[in-house]
């Protein structure tokens, strides 16, 4: 992954890194990836190796999981050699990428707008907080929180849920905890977004996005109060707060910025459904100028 997309030039280094490392630690990790070059003229990239009997066991670099392989496909010559001169630093590879991998590494390029000198968001995609810690930018990454119905409705396994009927006539639409995990260090944080995956939705753009302020009680943080019918019919009570909401560049990317400066408390960006449902599942973050440094953290890299 990259913040002034280091992709675009290593994209086949970075591939399968990690999520939550830092770019720079991702690229020192995958700089000294090893090869088991096999007989045919194939790899396996590889962070370690070792011979269990007839067979080689090894962590793959690509997909970070313990695999094996017949020690007889293997060229220990030409991996022997391979390894010795990658350690020595004498290795100079040139990186060839096939038509789909261009393809992809486009995609992501063009996905990957520039929000602050330095600062590129992922062509992967997700849900940043743009914010400034001891004067500089950074982009936190804001995961998705499992909204309940009175603490009693049990979390799904999926991403997105709607209200159903319930038998009570009121209920709490709540989250977990007092706090959320990612902290706004500045009073007009700009959110930017990106979720979908052929994702059915019915809202306008302009309204699918919305942020809220949360009620916060005894561990527990309230996002609204709902409402159901006789009938079954739901409807919510909250009060959404007045925000612009765009398309950023080319790509998928919606950008999502308060009209005025948030007051320190806790909020929310909720999904509208449909005009009238709202997603269970939201990204709740806070505002609180003292602090301490968020984790998940985006951070520039330094023009050379």
């Amino acid at each position: 992954m990259s913040v002034r997309f280091l992709r675009i030039a290593l994209c086949l280094v970075l591939a399968g890194a990690p999520a939550g490392l830092s770019v720079q630690t991702q690229i020192q990790a995958q700089q000294l990836t090893q090869r088991l070059i096999l007989k045919d003229g194939s790899f396996q990239a590889v962070q370690k190796y070792e011979m269990q009997g007839d067979h080689v066991h090894y962590l793959s670099a690509e997909r970070y999981e313990w695999e094996d392989l017949p020690a007889s496909l293997v060229d220990w010559d030409a991996t022997r050699k391979y390894n010795d001169a990658l350690t020595s630093g004498k290795l100079h590879t040139k990186i060839v990428e096939t038509p789909e991998e261009k393809e992809e590494r486009e995609k992501e390029a063009a996905n990957s707008p520039e929000v602050a000198p330095g600062l590129n968001l992922p062509g992967s995609g997700g849900v940043f907080l743009l914010d400034e810690f001891q004067a500089k930018a950074e982009l936190a990454e804001i995961m998705q929180n499992g909204s309940e119905v009175n603490k009693n409705a049990k979390k799904q396994s999926v991403l997105r849920s709607a209200i159903n009927p319930l038998a009570s006539n009121k209920r709490a639409f709540e989250i977990k905890g007092e706090r959320a995990q990612i902290q706004s260090h500045v009073l007009r944080p700009t959110i930017y977004i990106d979720i979908d995956e052929g994702a059915p939705n019915e809202a306008a753009l302009t309204d699918r996005f919305r942020i809220v302020r949360t009620v916060v009680k005894k561990d527990a943080r309230v996002i609204a109060n709902v409402k159901v019918s006789v009938g079954g019919k739901v409807s919510e009570q909250i009060s959404f707060l007045p925000a612009s909401v765009s398309k950023l560049g080319t790509g998928q990317w919606i950008k999502l910025t308060p009209n005025q400066d948030l007051a320190a408390g806790e909020y929310a960006v909720v999904e509208m459904l449909t005009p009238a449902e709202m997603n269970l599942y939201v990204w709740d973050f806070g505002v609180n100028p003292n602090a301490p440094v968020n984790p998940n953290l985006w951070q520039p890299v330094p023009a050379k």
